[in-house]
């Protein structure tokens, strides 16, 4: 790309760098061009030089610790909401929302994203109320992280909680037998 990139400036370079001539026509028109016609007075133009910018080498950054994205916390407050802290989470269908608690608001560009048991969970968005759909019962982990493209910038400290859920199967739930009817003695 900056070999292509070279080679066209300088085919554009060569002709600005070619001599210029001023002459009149037969018509009193004055006119311009890199070819001096035979048998017509001519005046060579002198150009001013162009402008030229020498091309800076780029230089790869280095990583300072201290501004690294895991090192440097953007958030001051991040953390998860409306879990129970103790006890278990009702939820009979496993659908509950949570929120997020951030500080300073999110910046434009950043998604917040969970993580459930430790694997990124459902789509990355901006609004800080996240819902979680048919989970199963049981314990699980929690937590969040805001990310910028791909890329993870901060996580939130996991949050573990339990999930009950209520046993459709249970005898205690089941519809009652129907009663048999008593039939007339003979």
């Amino acid at each position: 790309m900056r070999l292509t990139l070279t080679c066209l400036l300088l085919a554009l370079a060569v002709p600005a760098a070619a001599q210029i001539y001023k002459y009149t026509d037969a018509n009193g028109n004055t006119v311009y061009t890199n070819q001096a016609p035979d048998g017509v007075a001519t005046e060579t133009v002198k150009l001013p030089p162009t402008n030229s910018v020498e091309m800076q080498v780029p230089t790869a950054p280095i990583a300072n610790p201290a501004t690294t994205p895991a090192a440097k916390a953007v958030y001051s407050v991040l953390q998860l909401t409306n879990l129970p802290s103790e006890g278990a989470l009702r939820a009979n269908n496993g659908t509950f929302s949570v929120g997020v608690k951030l500080q300073p608001r999110l910046s434009p560009g950043h998604r917040l994203r969970l993580l459930l048991d430790g694997k990124p969970y459902g789509q990355a968005s901006n609004v800080p109320l996240l819902q979680l759909s048919n989970i199963p019962r049981g314990e699980h982990s929690l937590a969040v992280e805001v990310l910028s493209g791909e890329q993870s910038l901060q996580q939130s400290a996991t949050e573990t909680f339990t999930v009950q859920r209520v046993n459709t199967s249970s005898p205690a739930l089941r519809p009652p037998a129907p009663t048999p009817t008593p039939r007339p003695a003979p």
